[in-house]
């Protein structure tokens, strides 16, 4: 006879949608705490430095910054210099403010006791460099004379501004190994400190001013395309000499890429340069005009003697020689000459045509007769 008793369901489903809640329960909260990791650690906050100390208020202390450092370690530092009492009061309220990743590296001079945010917008606002100065050295100076300019703008000497240059100190890529024949070897720095106006702190040594200077220089050199001149067989550094030849020939930007073409045309066609600046170079002086004796003048940088490009720059050089010299124009020249007093040069293909207009401008009183 078939009972009428019933057995209940089993509970294994019940236990199984326990087991599925608390499997998602436990993803959620690790979730959660990955994230708030990451958060901390996006914003160089951690909870690690929450230490803690009494701290004797308004002393100065010397506080450094290395470069790189996450806010929980510069909040430890400050706790370990005495400068602040609480490492997690001094992070929760760079989490507050957002500024974790504004904290400037370098040499602060604190003062314990101050309140955590003055502290902040001291190290947002970054370490006080002192007192400046600017110095100023204009194009197409030699390099004694650029260091006579500096000597008259720095505390520093004459014997201070060139040893950097010669013992090895300041190095440039752009550097030749030695010096042309019967040439100090500070000639090798010719060109090679770029003009422009510079702002230093008050302590820049003499190897800060001029390694910057020659910094700068081979940036704008190594930063140029130089592929026009490799027909010409010509490198960076000897760009640079055209550039100098530019840089003392042109009055006006719009004709350094023409004055670079003659130069390019007459170097192509083995013709020697006949450049008066360098003539004034090799003197050592201007002596207002070059005469006939003057171009008779013993030295490598004559270049009416001698064919080609003089061994090093002739002086200091702005971009825009640079940039003319890379990216000569195309032209057909092969001469030119001064014609107004405003710098305007008179271009030409031969030297028939060259030889009037130089008659032109010496009967217009452009020229000396």
């Amino acid at each position: 006879m078939a009972s009428d008793y019933q057995r209940p369901a089993s509970p294994s489903w019940q236990i199984r949608m326990i087991q599925v809640f608390v499997v998602i329960t436990v993803i959620l909260l690790v979730f959660v705490g990955l994230t708030s990791v990451a958060r901390r650690l996006a914003s160089g906050i951690s909870n690690e430095s929450t230490a803690t100390v009494a701290i004797q208020p308004g002393n100065e202390v010397a506080f450094e910054i290395e470069p790189g450092s996450p806010a929980s370690v510069i909040a430890a530092d400050l706790v370990e210099a005495g400068v602040i009492g609480d490492a997690g009061d001094f992070q929760s309220s760079i989490r507050s403010r957002g500024v974790a990743d504004q904290l400037k590296a370098g040499s602060y001079v604190l003062v314990t006791g101050t309140e955590i945010d003055l502290i902040i917008d001291t190290l947002v606002a970054g370490p006080d460099l002192g007192d400046v100065y600017n110095v100023t050295v204009i194009e197409g100076l030699t390099i004694d004379e650029v260091l006579a300019s500096l000597a008259e703008q720095t505390p520093y000497n004459l014997s201070q501004l060139k040893a950097p240059l010669t013992n090895g100190t300041v190095d440039s890529p752009y550097l030749p190994d030695e010096a042309p024949n019967g040439s100090d070897d500070l000639v090798r720095w010719e060109g090679l400190l770029a003009p422009d106006t510079y702002e230093f702190r008050e302590d820049a040594s003499p190897a800060d001013i001029l390694g910057r200077m020659a910094d700068t220089l081979a940036q704008r050199v190594s930063g140029t395309d130089w592929g026009a001149l490799e027909t010409l067989d010509l490198d960076p550094y000897e760009g640079l000499i055209v550039a100098s030849l530019i840089e003392k020939e042109a009055k006006l930007d719009e004709e350094r890429p023409i004055i670079a073409s003659v130069i390019a045309n007459r170097l192509d066609a083995g013709i020697a340069l006949q450049i008066d600046a360098t003539i004034i170079y090799a003197l050592g002086v201007n002596p207002g005009e070059v005469t006939t004796a003057d171009l008779e003048v013993d030295s490598p940088y004559n270049t009416y003697l001698h064919p080609g490009l003089p061994p090093t720059p002739i002086g200091g050089v702005r971009l825009a020689s640079i940039e003319a010299a890379a990216a000569p124009a195309d032209t057909e020249y092969y001469y030119y000459v001064l014609i107004d007093s405003d710098g305007t040069h008179g271009f030409s293909e031969t030297l028939e045509e060259h030889n009037r207009k130089k008659a032109e401008a010496k009967e217009a009183g452009v020229l000396t007769p």
